[in-house]
């Protein structure tokens, strides 16, 4: 009966008083040490935990749990500690624990100043212009003004991007705006550049290729020879499918008439390329090329070394999409007294109303100038200096500027103006032109006269000069307000001459 007992005792290994494992029996090689879990006098100490532990079972669940417990409180208890927008300590442990992507405070700007106000913005708001924003009766007066200013303060402006970077290189004549200020942002400036490294020639409107040296050169002159061979191949197969044609096969013939006039137009084009390289650089295989382009190698060397180190930054010029950003942040550069003035006009409205001041255009070489012109911008204005060269004006873009807003924004402006502080204008396509005076005054009047003088002799500036059509309003009644507004508003703009609509 013992013995039976004994046996159904348990599983193997188990002592009869519960799941606490037995102790193995010592092998008989061993039955004289002493086991060290028997102390002397008393009773067997504890044994160790096994994998069978309850506590080790559960242990690296409850940790699981109480993290995301205190990952949930740590969020709940910042989420609401924001301010004015910015990321707490708490918030960016809960994106990474929710993978959330990091926050942009350039694209939250962009977002707070395109959000919809919920009532008529920019050209569609009725408002009222004061007189120091509209245009001259004689409208050259306005770009005279911006002209004598400039020359009085010996403002040169930068035909090219190579002209440019020698002189953000030497410092003291061009600061660099940031793209997000603390209550403005750059919107869209730059926007329009190519990434292409060249010369412009103001005398004669050319725009010319640079390279490092001659072996560049020459390589793109050895992939404009093949270009042009190939599509005076693929010009010569077409004018052998035309033969082969039939009277009635009008559709294909004209199909292949249209191919046969693009290819001509293409191979004209490379044979420019041509023509410009060896006007400026001297012809393919001539000796002394290196003396001929020396100053265009300078050029290139000039943005090479601005690139290499642009504030800390480096710029792979032969990528195109590096060469643009370089390109744009060149751009992104006024006078000290322009971004002085910016700071101030930005702070005010920011302050006002909680948004940044979108502003669309700083200083611009003659070649942006032009691009800018080409490419269908009204405002770009094909005259001597334009002002943005002068890197003394900046353009604010008020298309999602409410009525309140934009008003606020002239009144401002007219206030500056006012004070003989800045020469403005609100131009078309939603800008205010901010052109300021360097020294805190106006120009000399006599010297205004005497560039009016000047640009009267030439018909050409007259034509070129935009003036800002009439306002859209939006009611009758509007319309007849304004109608009423006009007079008055033209006799107090003191020291404005004829400026009334």
């Amino acid at each position: 009966m013992a013995e039976e007992q004994a046996g159904r005792g348990g599983e193997p290994g188990r002592d009869a008083q519960g799941d606490t494992p037995a102790p193995p029996t010592p092998p008989a090689s061993a039955a004289g040490t002493r086991d060290p879990r028997v102390t002397k006098g008393g009773p067997p100490a504890p044994p160790p935990l096994t994998k069978y532990s309850p506590l080790k079972r559960w242990l690296p669940l409850v940790i699981l749990v109480c993290g995301a417990l205190a990952a949930y409180f740590i969020y709940s208890r910042n989420k609401r500690e924001l301010l004015g927008g910015l990321k707490t300590g708490a918030e960016q442990v809960k994106d990474i624990l929710t993978g959330a992507p990091p926050r942009d405070p350039y694209a939250e700007a962009v977002l707070r100043l395109e959000e919809d106000r919920g009532e008529p913005a920019g050209r569609r708001a009725s408002v009222e212009i004061p007189a120091e924003l509209k245009q001259y009766g004689e409208a050259r007066r306005f770009l005279a003004i911006q002209g004598a200013a400039a020359a009085e303060v010996g403002a040169k402006s930068p035909h090219d991007f190579a002209e440019l970077a020698e002189a953000i290189r030497g410092g003291g004549t061009f600061v660099e705006v940031p793209r997000l200020g603390d209550s403005y942002v750059l919107y869209g400036v730059g926007l329009t550049a190519t990434g292409a490294l060249t010369h412009y020639d103001l005398k004669n409107r050319k725009v010319v290729p640079l390279f490092a040296n001659v072996e560049e050169l020459e390589a793109t002159e050895r992939g404009l020879v093949e270009e042009r061979k190939r599509l005076s191949d693929a010009l010569k197969e077409i004018e052998a499918g035309l033969k082969g044609l039939g009277r009635k096969e009008r559709d294909a013939r004209a199909r292949l008439l249209a191919d046969a006039a693009a290819r001509k137009k293409d191979v004209a084009a490379v044979s420019e390329k041509e023509k410009l390289l060896a006007a400026y650089y001297g012809k393919p295989g001539a000796k002394g090329r290196e003396r001929v382009g020396e100053q265009l190698f300078a050029e290139y060397a000039a943005i090479e070394r601005l690139a290499r180190d642009f504030g800390g930054r480096s710029y792979e010029l032969r990528d195109p999409a590096q060469s643009r950003e370089f390109q744009a942040r060149m751009l992104s550069h006024v006078r000290p007294a322009a971004l002085a003035l910016l700071e101030e006009l930005a702070a005010a409205y920011k302050s006002k109303f909680d948004r940044p001041l979108p502003v669309t255009s700083l200083v611009r070489t003659e070649e942006y100038q032009r691009l800018l012109r080409e490419s269908g911008n009204p405002n770009a204005a094909d005259v001597a200096p334009p002002p943005h060269t002068t890197g003394l004006a900046f353009d604010i873009y008020y298309r999602y500027m409410t009525a309140e807003e934009q008003e606020f924004v002239m009144g401002e402006i007219a206030r500056l103006e006012g004070a003989g502080r800045v020469e403005a204008l609100r131009e078309l396509r939603d800008h205010y032109h901010v052109f300021v005076f360097a020294e805190g005054r106006p120009p000399d009047a006599e010297f205004v006269d005497r560039r009016l003088g000047k640009a009267a002799a030439g018909a050409k500036t007259e034509k070129t000069e935009k003036r800002e059509p009439p306002e859209k309003k939006t009611t009758k009644s509007a319309t007849k307000t304004a109608a009423k507004q006009t007079k008055p508003a033209a006799k107090s703009a003191k020291g404005r001459p004829g400026r009334k609509r």
